[in-house]
This record gives structure tokens, sequence and C-alpha cells, in this order.
């Protein structure tokens, strides 16, 4: 179902939303302006107001950290965490053409299906499924990247770091704030917020969005984009202070429909990809709602914090899992999830005491229900099905062989996954002079559980494949069960930091860990097998070879927690006025890494395993100058990250790279604000941005890669008293490159990234 579509309606609505802010913008003051860029942009970069409840991690602190603020996200026109890739160096969230496919690599590790390396809190609250984590941005105050493992205060799934996203509030600025944009391809971006302080105590907001995307790939079966969609989100945040008490609820709620997967058949004979073109339904919907409140006590000693979230993600991926214009067969994953979390937060209150102290504890339960039947169609009975097995039969009984007259069959698989976790911790830092001192530790425990039921129904003879006999026999396949798994890490962290009189040198030793869990696209696969050798049962025919796979039993769905130390050297100078430098090498040892695998023979389901044993070391520089009305900013990270044990049953592949993640991330902006004396026209802002990916590799053996590309951006702001009216560009070369790799049913497939893109943005602040 569809809330959002792109008709006459909806055109008109955008035409009266552009007029009203083009009307309001133009009747707005001077001095209006000088106020709304005084409060919400300066005072907001240089009166810093803790957005994080477990410190202050900025560029005092012996972490590589990238911090943007909302006026930087605004002038780069960051509109989700993908547009954030090679901003940070060595960040990297490719555009796989679904919110659902939101995968992240930082410094080498990453992973496309199951659990993240990077935690995502939003106003404290942590996000605790990583398909939500690829959504709309708007009013966002502040984007803080937290690189290197941060398990020691933040738990599972942040082996490569957190990422702490702050919304605008409403006791820090008050006014109406609007955004309208077109782009081509007839896409179109539009939100609103109010923000009101009815008294000094308490302050509330109300924001909403809306972002349609008109697609940039054609399904040439259906000749229409395959990639086109439709979300949108409203967010409410309260707060207030009452005596020694602080208080900030957020709720919110987002709803997505789109298509995607617009991927391309790879020839590896020409080295050449195919249009997308597939026969069958493809898209992605998702609802979520999210509940956060955040209560803090405290007096000139303690402070005590207390961070309570309900969150619930239900959503529906509808796949044509060949990708092409055959009728082979389709899959469609329910998810429905409940997850609560509570964690208390206890900290010295006085940042001036020379012993900095924070102790907490989380707690959180997750029940997920989930239903992923796979279809198979006359063609994929006949290719997938009944060619194996009819192959080994003709070998002993020429002519003869099994024959299934359904036109399709669907095998059904349903998941009831509960998970429980808890956790404490604690860390100091000790001041000595110069030096600053850091140790932290936390213990990590957690229970997964799987309920699973599979099954499927069938008709199927035996006989001379010629022969016109209606004997066939029903055959009911069931694979049902639990499995169970316990959990326990201990996540250690120790740092020194020197402080210079223009910076600082620091060093960490950090131990991080993604979580375990349950393979449940494999079930499929799994029942195959068990079908074949139902079938061959019911007709009383035993061959070898039939029926048999290295996945065969509800264990091998099991993977356990994938660990990882990392040791860092860095710097954070700033050697002279208006100059910032930063500085870091790493290594990261891996151990038990999760790697996705593909089954043997022609499958339909990938799983994962902890099948791999891998190293990362690298660079990463940052160097921001402000002089008037320039701004300077480039960023590079390098990573080598290489296997050092992995060996499938077919190939050894120690020593070969990492596939996935990038080995270089460059960026570069430059900005430069002329001051025009005029009431009509204040500043205008001319900014041109590089980035740089690569080189990629796309397999185990590394045969195949991406190699290094580049994209351009370009934009002019015009800053008109209390609205500012941008023309952007991206990807302004056209560059053309490929951001996805996979092969299904023997196939290879890429993805490529999106084309040149022109867009008008209007943004008003009264």
């Amino acid at each position: 179902m569809q809330i959002f579509t792109s008709c006459p309606i909806f055109a008109a609505v955008k035409r009266f939303i552009c007029t009203l802010l083009i009307y309001i913008a133009l009747s707005a003051t001077q001095a209006t302006a000088q106020l709304i860029d005084s409060i919400l942009y300066r005072d907001i970069e240089q009166v810093e107001i803790t957005a994080s409840l477990k410190g202050d991690f900025e560029r005092s602190t012996p972490i590589s950290t990238t911090a943007l603020t909302l006026r930087k996200l605004e002038e780069r026109g960051v509109s989700s965490i993908k547009e954030l890739t090679a901003i940070a160096p060595n960040f990297y969230q490719p555009d796989y053409g679904s919110s659902i496919t939101s995968s992240i690599y930082v410094r080498g590790f990453g992973s496309r299906i199951d659990q993240p390396v990077l935690g995502i809190t939003i106003d404290n609250v942590p996000l605790m499924n990583k398909n939500t984590f690829d959504f709309d941005f708007y009013d966002i105050r502040r984007v803080e990247l937290l690189r290197g493992p941060q398990g020691t205060l933040y738990g599972r799934n942040t082996s490569g770091g957190v990422m702490n996203i702050t919304t605008l509030s409403p006791m820090v600025w008050q006014g109406w704030r609007a955004m309208a944009e077109y782009s081509t391809l007839t896409s179109a971006r539009a939100s609103l917020g109010y923000y009101v302080r009815p008294s000094y105590n308490f302050g509330i907001s109300v924001t909403a969005g809306f972002n349609h995307n008109g697609g940039h790939f054609v399904n040439d079966y259906t000749d229409k984009m395959c990639d086109a969609g439709n979300s949108g989100s409203v967010r409410v945040r309260m707060l207030g202070h009452r005596g020694a008490w602080d208080f900030d609820n957020s709720i919110s709620a987002s709803y997505t429909n789109e298509g995607g997967y617009a991927y391309h058949h790879y020839l590896p004979e020409k080295k050449t990809t195919e249009n997308v073109c597939y026969n069958d339904p493809s898209g992605y919907e998702r609802l979520t709602l999210n509940e956060g409140f955040v209560a803090r006590y405290h007096n000139h000693k303690i402070s005590v914090s207390s961070i309570t979230s309900y969150q619930y993600l239900g959503d529906c991926m509808t796949l044509d899992q060949d990708f092409s214009p055959r009728s082979m067969f389709t899959m469609q994953q329910m998810q429905s999830e409940h997850t609560l979390t509570q964690e208390v937060v206890v900290r010295n209150t006085n940042k001036y005491d020379r012993w900095q102290w924070l102790s907490g504890a989380f707690l959180f339960g997750k029940w997920l229900d989930m239903s992923s039947p796979v279809t198979f169609k006359r063609q994929g009975i006949e290719d997938l099905i009944l060619h194996n097995a009819n192959t080994n039969i003709n070998k002993l009984f020429p002519g003869w062989g099994i024959n299934i007259p359904n036109d399709s069959f669907v095998i059904h698989s349903e998941f009831n996954i509960p998970t429980y976790g808890a956790a404490l911790y604690h860390q100091s830092d000790i001041k000595l002079g110069n030096w600053r001192l850091t140790a932290g530790i936390r213990a990590d425990f957690e229970y997964t559980a799987m309920d699973y039921n599979s099954w499927g129904d069938i008709s199927v003879r035996f006989g001379k494949l010629e022969s016109d006999s209606n004997n066939y026999k029903d055959v009911h396949s069931v694979f049902k069960g639990n499995e169970k798994q316990l959990f326990f890490e201990i996540l250690p962290k120790i740092a020194i930091q020197y402080n210079t009189p223009i910076g600082n040198i620091y060093a960490t030793a950090t131990r991080g860990y993604k979580s375990g869990g349950f393979n449940t696209q494999i079930f499929s696969d799994i029942l195959q097998v068990k079908m074949m050798n139902d079938m061959m049962a019911a007709l009383g025919v035993k061959l070898d070879g039939v029926g048999t796979t290295t996945y065969d039993s509800a264990s091998a769905t099991r993977y356990k927690p994938e660990t990882s130390w990392n040791f860092e050297v860095g710097t954070h100078l700033t050697p002279a006025s208006g100059l910032t430098l930063d500085a870091s090498i790493f290594w990261i040892e891996c151990f038990d890494q999760q790697v996705t695998v593909l089954p043997e023979g022609n499958n339909t389901g990938r799983m994962m395993s902890n099948a791999a044993r891998a190293r990362s070391f690298g660079v990463e520089l940052s160097a921001e100058y402000n002089y008037k009305g320039l701004n300077i900013r480039a960023d590079y990270g390098y990573t080598n990250a290489r296997f050092r044990e992995y060996n499938d049953g077919i190939a050894d592949y120690a020593g070969n790279y990492l596939p996935y993640a990038p080995q270089n991330t460059a960026a570069v902006m430059v900005g430069y604000t002329f001051n025009i004396d005029s009431n009509a026209l204040n500043r205008i802002t001319i900014a041109a941005d590089y980035r740089g990916i690569g080189d990629i590799y796309w397999n185990e053996t590394n045969t195949l890669r991406q190699e290094f590309y580049t994209l351009l951006g370009a934009q002019i702001m015009l800053h008109m008293n209390s609205c500012t009216l941008t023309f952007w560009g991206r990807n302004i070369t056209n560059s053309d490159y490929n951001v996805f790799y996979f092969k299904s049913v023997g196939e290879e497939f890429f993805s490529k990234g999106l084309p040149a893109q022109l867009g008008v943005r209007l943004s008003l602040n009264i």
C-alpha cells in the first residue's frame, strides 16, 4: 500500500509550499535574519550543550572523531547517513538501492547482512535494528562519529564506532523552519518544523518531513523506474527542567514505500553489465515507531540519567530473487519487532575534577516475529530442482527421472526470535598535570533463541520422463525446532593522552564485538534438501549425491560473535588560528570474523559464518582552515584490511583483501562566503566538493574490483534575509561506478552508483 504517490495533487501541494515559503521569506526583515543566523548557527556552534550523557567526545578526548554541525550539514546538503560517506575518513555507507540494505563499513570492516559494526543513537536513545539506519535527515543539530570500538560505553555492535545524532532542541531555538527541494528525475523533499518554548522550563517541537524519489534506473522489463519511492516521518520532542531534574521525551514515526534492487546482470566473459531487467515485483515497505524518554537528576556532585525507549519495526521486503526476466523464484520477508531498552548512567558532575568517572547499567529485550516464504515458479523448479536431480538419476536409469507437475510451490519459513541482554560498565579518567589516563571495562551478557517452522507441499512421480502417467504422490515436508545461544563478553579500554599548548597526543587499546545470531535466510535451502529426501523416500528411490548439502541442520544456522582489538595512536592539534589538524594510525586484529557465504550449488539464500581471522591497519587525516569567508576542509582515510586466515574448503584466501570495504576515502570541500550589503541579499556562498572512494574488491579471491573513482559536486547559496536559496549538483561529471556485487543461482550482478543530479533547495527560518 502506498500512501504517497507522484500525482497531480502532490504536484499542486509542492507548488503551494514553495510559493508560501518564498512569500514568507521575502517578507522577513534584515534584523530577523541576523538574529536567526546568530542563534541558530553561531551560538549553537560556539556554545556546546552536551549531546551525549556519556561524555563530551570533543577533540580534547583520546578518540578519533568527526563532528558536523547543523550549518555544515545544510551547506553540504546531507540528507541521510549515506551522504556522510568519505566526509568522515574510512567511513563508507554505500547506496545499495534499498533502505533495508543499510550496510556500513568502518576501517575495513562491515557487514552486508545481520549485525552492524556501527551503533547509532538519536538524542541519546540507541537504534537497535540495522534496518532502521537509513532514514531522512532534517533539523539535525549535530552528527558526531566516533571511530574505533566503543564497546566499553556502548556495548554490542559498536566494533567500528558509534554515531551520535542530536536533533534541534526547542530550548535552544524557537520559531519556524521549513525546507523544499526539487531535483532531477522529479525527486523532491520537504520538511516543516515548529519550535516553541512556552515557559523557561518547557519547550516543544513538532517536525515533519517528506521525500519523493523519482528513481534513477529503468527496469527494461516494465519500462518503469525500479527504484522510485516515497517516505514520510514526523517527530515530536518535549524538553523541560524542574529544580535538579531535566526531562527529554521524543516520539517519532516514519513510513517508507519504495522500489529498489537495480541490479545489473554482469557478463564476466565480456566484462560488461546489462540493463536492469526482472519480471516479478520487488520493493521494500517499512513502518517505524520510536519513543525515547530521558530523565536526568543532577546536583553539585553527581548526575544520574535514565534512558528508556520503546522501538517498533514492521517491514516487508519483496524480491524477484533471480533478478531476471525468467520466472524462477521470489521471496517475501516480513518482520515485526518490538524492542525495549533501559539504561542508567551515573557520573560526577564537575568537569573540572581531577577524577572523572562514569558507571552504567543497560538492559534490553527484542522480540522478533519473521515470515520468509520463498515461491518457486516453473522455471525455478526445472532449473534448480529437476535438472540436478534428474542428472544423477539418468546416470543409473537412462530416460528416467522425477517429475513435478506444480507450476509453483511455496517454502514457508516462520521464526520467533527473542533476544535479551544486560551489561554493567565503568570508565574512569584521571588528570595528572598534562597527562590524562583513561581505563574502562564492560561486562556484556546476551541470550538469544530461535523457534523455527519451515514447511512445503509438493507433488512428485518417478518414471520415464516422457510418460503421461498421473500417478503422482503428495509430499509434505516439515523442518521444525528451536536453537539457543548465550554470549558473554568482557570489553576493556585503556587510553593515555598528553596535552600540549597546541593540542594533544593519545594512544588507545580497545576491544569491541559484533553479536552472534541465526541465519534465517538459509532455511529455504535446508528445506529444499529435506523435500528432495522426502520425495525420494516417498518414491522408494535412494541415490548418492541427491538431497545433500553442507548446511542440512539448524545447528549450522548459528553464528557466534565477532571480536576485535583496536590499537591506535593519534593527535588533535590547533597549530594556528583558524587551523585544526587531526591524525591517527590504527591497527585492528579481528577474530571469528563474520563472513557472508553462499551454500554450495544453486542456492536461494546466504548465510553468516565465523569463517575468518583478519587484520586491518591504516591512517586517518583531517584538516580544516577558516579565514574570514573562506572554509577549506580535507579528509583522507587509508585502510589495508586482509584475511589472516580464511579457507572455505574450496580455496585459501589468507593474504587477500577483505571485500566490500574501500581502501581509500578522500573528501575536500572549499567554500567562500561573500558579504553583500543589500536588504534583499545578505551573503553568497560558493562551494565545490570532491570525494574519492576505492579500490573496493568484490570477492574473496580479489578477482573483481571497483577502481578508485571520484565524485564532484558544487553549490551556490543565496542567503536572503531569513531564507536561503541553494542551487546544487552532485556527481556532475556523471562518473560511472559500482557500489555492490553479489551472486545468485550462479549468476553475477552489480549495483551501480547514482548518476549526475541537479537540484534547487529553499530553506526558511523565521
